[in-house]
């Protein structure tokens, strides 16, 4: 699975104290740690106020493209600080993202056509976020169109059915299973997504339910996440699963990184 490391947001504290700091060691440490972890893309995200998103998202591009040679996932709601940073990225990576809210899409596809780029696409539109399966569906194919006017293959979209709390619905897993379920259906090259821990929110024992997501949507096909790759816990779960379900080669990975410490209870 691809995992596209999330620590580097603006909304975290302790970043959010870094850039206000222009603090580069921890900028290029967080990065460095994440790409050792296993992240195959590093997210990074200002999450300062408009009038700075520009300056702030291309000064973290740098330093993490100095520190890591992982492809970076440039996150931000707004088009035009996208437009302004992504010629900052040394190779193609993802953007994060559009949606059907404020015709996104035509902002960001004529930027990629042509390119390597990927693009997280979320099921959302200017009435918001859908409760029902059937109108993600219905949205992922008013995407997918315009993707394809541009020439943007479905391989090179990642589709986020928007999982919600379970706090808030307690449907929701079933929910994002029979959306995946149906876009795999309707674009079987297409790419599943998903912000993890967005499913737990409001619960207690996060981590738990975190982790029974991801198992749970990997084993139904789901083939990203934007996660935290210095969770242990989490990246336990990810790896035995994927040797359980027959990914991992003679479990070279599930074993490599179990002599190389990174996953199982830290030991001494």
């Amino acid at each position: 699975m691809i995992i596209i490391g999330e620590k580097i947001n603006g909304t975290i504290p302790g970043v959010k104290k870094a850039i206000e700091a222009r603090d580069e060691d921890y900028i290029r440490d967080l990065a460095v740690r994440q790409a050792e972890a296993g992240a195959d893309y590093i997210d990074v995200c200002a999450g300062t106020a408009p009038e700075k998103e520009a300056e702030t998202l291309t000064w973290l591009m740098e330093l993490v493209q100095e520190a890591v040679d992982k492809p970076l996932c440039i996150d931000s709601p707004n088009v035009k600080t996208i437009e302004k940073v992504y010629g900052y990225a040394k190779v193609p990576g993802i953007i994060n993202s559009v949606s059907e809210e404020n015709n996104k899409c035509y902002y960001i596809f004529p930027l990629i056509e042509g390119t390597e780029w990927q693009v997280i696409a979320l099921t959302c539109d200017n009435n918001g976020i859908p409760s029902d399966v059937a109108t993600r569906v219905e949205i992922t194919k008013r995407i997918m169109d315009k993707a394809e006017k541009f020439n943007i293959s479905p391989e090179r979209v990642h589709i986020d059915p928007m999982v919600m709390a379970l706090s808030a619905d307690n449907q929701s897993m079933m929910k994002f299973l029979e959306t995946l379920k149906a876009v795999k259906e309707l674009y079987p090259s297409i790419k599943i997504t998903s912000g993890l821990s967005n499913i737990s929110f409001g619960m207690p024992l996060r981590q738990v339910i975190n982790q029974n997501f991801l198992t749970i949507a990997v084993s139904a096909g789901m083939d990203s996440a934007i996660m935290d790759p210095l969770d242990r816990k989490i990246m336990t779960a990810l790896m035995a699963t994927e040797a359980l379900l027959g990914r991992d080669r003679h479990c070279r990975k599930f074993l490599n990184a179990y002599r190389k410490n990174q996953i199982g209870p830290k030991r001494n």
